[in-house]
Protein backbone atom coordinates (compact mmCIF):
# COMPACT_ATOMS: atom_id res chain seq x y z
CA UNK A 1 0.00 0.00 0.00
CA UNK A 2 1.38 3.40 -0.99
CA UNK A 3 0.52 5.76 1.88
CA UNK A 4 1.24 9.44 1.41
CA UNK A 5 2.88 11.54 4.12
CA UNK A 6 0.73 14.69 4.29
CA UNK A 7 2.66 16.39 7.10
CA UNK A 8 4.53 19.42 5.74
CA UNK A 9 6.17 20.63 8.93
CA UNK A 10 5.97 21.08 12.67
CA UNK A 11 5.53 24.69 13.78
CA UNK A 12 5.27 26.28 17.20
CA UNK A 13 2.86 29.20 17.12
CA UNK A 14 0.70 31.08 19.66
CA UNK A 15 -2.51 29.14 20.17
CA UNK A 16 -4.50 32.35 19.83
CA UNK A 17 -3.26 32.74 16.24
CA UNK A 18 -4.92 29.50 15.13
CA UNK A 19 -8.26 29.83 13.38
CA UNK A 20 -11.03 27.58 14.73
CA UNK A 21 -12.53 25.37 12.08
CA UNK A 22 -16.04 26.67 11.32
CA UNK A 23 -17.16 23.08 10.71
CA UNK A 24 -15.91 21.76 14.04
CA UNK A 25 -18.66 19.56 15.46
CA UNK A 26 -17.17 18.76 18.84
CA UNK A 27 -18.30 20.45 22.07
CA UNK A 28 -16.30 20.19 25.26
CA UNK A 29 -17.98 19.81 28.67
CA UNK A 30 -16.43 21.45 31.72
CA UNK A 31 -15.22 18.09 33.04
CA UNK A 32 -13.14 17.53 29.91
CA UNK A 33 -11.69 21.05 29.98
CA UNK A 34 -10.77 20.67 33.67
CA UNK A 35 -9.11 17.28 33.03
CA UNK A 36 -7.15 18.75 30.13
CA UNK A 37 -5.90 21.59 32.35
CA UNK A 38 -4.76 18.99 34.87
CA UNK A 39 -2.82 17.09 32.22
CA UNK A 40 -1.22 20.24 30.82
CA UNK A 41 -0.26 21.41 34.30
CA UNK A 42 1.31 18.10 35.30
CA UNK A 43 2.83 16.99 31.98
CA UNK A 44 2.60 19.79 29.41
CA UNK A 45 2.16 19.36 25.67
CA UNK A 46 2.81 15.76 24.62
CA UNK A 47 1.01 15.80 21.26
CA UNK A 48 0.67 18.32 18.47
CA UNK A 49 -2.39 20.13 17.28
CA UNK A 50 -3.29 19.57 13.61
CA UNK A 51 -4.00 22.32 11.09
CA UNK A 52 -3.84 23.25 7.43
CA UNK A 53 -2.45 26.45 5.94
CA UNK A 54 -4.96 28.70 4.19
CA UNK A 55 -4.21 30.93 1.20
CA UNK A 56 -3.64 33.95 3.44
CA UNK A 57 -0.99 32.07 5.41
CA UNK A 58 -3.07 31.53 8.55
CA UNK A 59 -3.48 28.09 10.09
CA UNK A 60 -6.96 26.60 10.43
CA UNK A 61 -7.41 23.88 13.03
CA UNK A 62 -8.43 20.34 12.18
CA UNK A 63 -7.74 18.82 15.60
CA UNK A 64 -6.94 20.44 18.95
CA UNK A 65 -9.62 23.10 19.40
CA UNK A 66 -9.94 22.63 23.17
CA UNK A 67 -6.18 22.78 23.68
CA UNK A 68 -5.99 25.97 21.65
CA UNK A 69 -8.87 27.53 23.60
CA UNK A 70 -7.32 26.54 26.92
CA UNK A 71 -3.82 28.01 26.63
CA UNK A 72 -4.41 31.42 25.03
CA UNK A 73 -1.22 33.02 23.71
CA UNK A 74 1.02 30.13 24.75
CA UNK A 75 3.08 28.67 21.90
CA UNK A 76 1.81 25.23 20.91
CA UNK A 77 3.21 22.54 18.58
CA UNK A 78 1.19 22.28 15.37
CA UNK A 79 1.47 19.70 12.60
CA UNK A 80 0.79 21.57 9.37
CA UNK A 81 -0.80 19.29 6.78
CA UNK A 82 -0.73 19.50 3.01
CA UNK A 83 -4.46 18.89 2.56
CA UNK A 84 -7.24 20.75 0.79
CA UNK A 85 -10.59 21.71 2.33
CA UNK A 86 -12.33 18.47 1.35
CA UNK A 87 -9.55 16.36 2.85
CA UNK A 88 -9.55 18.51 6.00
CA UNK A 89 -13.31 17.96 6.30
CA UNK A 90 -12.79 14.20 6.05
CA UNK A 91 -10.18 14.30 8.82
CA UNK A 92 -12.37 16.54 10.97
CA UNK A 93 -15.25 14.08 10.62
CA UNK A 94 -13.25 10.92 11.29
CA UNK A 95 -10.29 11.51 13.64
CA UNK A 96 -12.21 11.32 16.92
CA UNK A 97 -14.69 8.60 15.85
CA UNK A 98 -11.80 6.42 14.67
CA UNK A 99 -10.18 6.70 18.09
CA UNK A 100 -13.48 5.96 19.81
CA UNK A 101 -13.83 2.69 17.87
CA UNK A 102 -10.98 1.15 19.87
CA UNK A 103 -12.09 -1.53 22.32
CA UNK A 104 -10.88 -1.88 25.90
CA UNK A 105 -8.75 -4.55 27.54
CA UNK A 106 -10.23 -4.04 31.00
CA UNK A 107 -7.40 -5.82 32.86
CA UNK A 108 -4.70 -3.86 31.05
CA UNK A 109 -6.54 -0.59 31.67
CA UNK A 110 -7.01 -1.37 35.35
CA UNK A 111 -3.30 -2.15 35.69
CA UNK A 112 -2.40 1.09 33.93
CA UNK A 113 -4.66 3.46 35.85
CA UNK A 114 -3.53 1.90 39.14
CA UNK A 115 -0.05 3.32 38.47
CA UNK A 116 -1.22 6.85 37.63
CA UNK A 117 -0.86 9.52 40.30
CA UNK A 118 -2.27 13.03 39.94
CA UNK A 119 -2.96 16.08 42.08
CA UNK A 120 -5.75 17.19 39.74
CA UNK A 121 -9.21 16.34 41.05
CA UNK A 122 -10.69 16.57 37.55
CA UNK A 123 -8.03 14.28 36.10
CA UNK A 124 -8.51 11.80 38.95
CA UNK A 125 -12.26 11.73 38.27
CA UNK A 126 -11.63 11.03 34.59
CA UNK A 127 -9.24 8.20 35.47
CA UNK A 128 -11.73 6.75 37.93
CA UNK A 129 -14.38 6.83 35.19
CA UNK A 130 -12.00 5.03 32.84
CA UNK A 131 -11.49 2.29 35.39
CA UNK A 132 -15.15 1.38 35.06
CA UNK A 133 -16.73 2.80 38.19
CA UNK A 134 -20.26 2.80 36.83
CA UNK A 135 -22.09 1.01 39.66
CA UNK A 136 -25.35 2.95 39.95
CA UNK A 137 -25.68 1.85 43.59
CA UNK A 138 -22.47 3.73 44.35
CA UNK A 139 -23.85 7.01 43.00
CA UNK A 140 -25.44 9.31 45.55
CA UNK A 141 -28.96 10.45 44.64
CA UNK A 142 -29.42 14.20 44.09
CA UNK A 143 -30.01 16.31 47.17
CA UNK A 144 -33.71 17.12 47.14
CA UNK A 145 -36.02 18.63 49.81
CA UNK A 146 -37.30 16.20 52.44
CA UNK A 147 -35.43 13.32 50.76
CA UNK A 148 -38.00 13.42 47.97
CA UNK A 149 -36.27 11.94 44.90
CA UNK A 150 -39.05 12.76 42.47
CA UNK A 151 -38.74 12.93 39.50
CA UNK A 152 -35.61 10.76 39.86
CA UNK A 153 -35.63 6.97 40.05
CA UNK A 154 -32.82 4.66 41.08
CA UNK A 155 -32.47 1.61 38.84
CA UNK A 156 -30.32 -1.42 39.64
CA UNK A 157 -29.23 -4.18 37.23
CA UNK A 158 -27.49 -7.46 37.95
CA UNK A 159 -25.03 -8.20 35.14
CA UNK A 160 -22.73 -11.05 34.23
CA UNK A 161 -19.06 -9.97 34.12
CA UNK A 162 -19.06 -10.07 30.32
CA UNK A 163 -22.25 -8.00 30.19
CA UNK A 164 -20.76 -5.50 32.63
CA UNK A 165 -17.70 -5.10 30.41
CA UNK A 166 -19.97 -4.34 27.45
CA UNK A 167 -21.95 -1.78 29.46
CA UNK A 168 -18.76 -0.18 30.79
CA UNK A 169 -17.31 0.07 27.28
CA UNK A 170 -20.53 1.60 25.93
CA UNK A 171 -20.67 4.21 28.70
CA UNK A 172 -17.01 5.10 28.18
CA UNK A 173 -17.63 5.52 24.44
CA UNK A 174 -20.71 7.64 25.09
CA UNK A 175 -18.70 9.86 27.43
CA UNK A 176 -15.97 10.24 24.82
CA UNK A 177 -18.69 11.41 22.42
CA UNK A 178 -19.90 14.03 24.89
CA UNK A 179 -23.02 12.07 25.78
CA UNK A 180 -22.56 12.43 29.55
CA UNK A 181 -24.01 15.93 29.82
CA UNK A 182 -27.64 16.95 30.06
CA UNK A 183 -30.06 19.47 31.49
CA UNK A 184 -32.16 16.95 33.42
CA UNK A 185 -29.47 15.19 35.43
CA UNK A 186 -26.04 15.99 36.88
CA UNK A 187 -25.13 12.28 36.91
CA UNK A 188 -22.79 11.72 33.96
CA UNK A 189 -23.25 7.95 34.00
CA UNK A 190 -27.04 8.28 33.81
CA UNK A 191 -26.76 10.81 31.00
CA UNK A 192 -24.38 8.54 29.08
CA UNK A 193 -26.75 5.58 29.43
CA UNK A 194 -29.68 7.71 28.25
CA UNK A 195 -27.56 8.88 25.30
CA UNK A 196 -26.95 5.24 24.34
CA UNK A 197 -30.65 4.33 24.62
CA UNK A 198 -31.69 7.36 22.55
CA UNK A 199 -29.19 6.43 19.85
CA UNK A 200 -30.62 2.90 19.76
CA UNK A 201 -34.21 4.13 19.55
CA UNK A 202 -33.38 6.64 16.83
CA UNK A 203 -31.28 4.14 14.87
Amino acid sequence: MNIRDRIKELRRVPASSLRPNPKNWRTHPKEQADALRGTLAEIGFAEALVARELEDGTLELIDGHLRAETVGDTAVPVLVLDVDEAEADKLLATLDPLAAMATVDADALASLVATVETDSEALRQMIDDLSGSYDIDAVEPPQLPSDDREPFRQVTFVLHDEQAETVDAAIRKAKQSGGDTGDLNENGNANALTFICAAYLNG
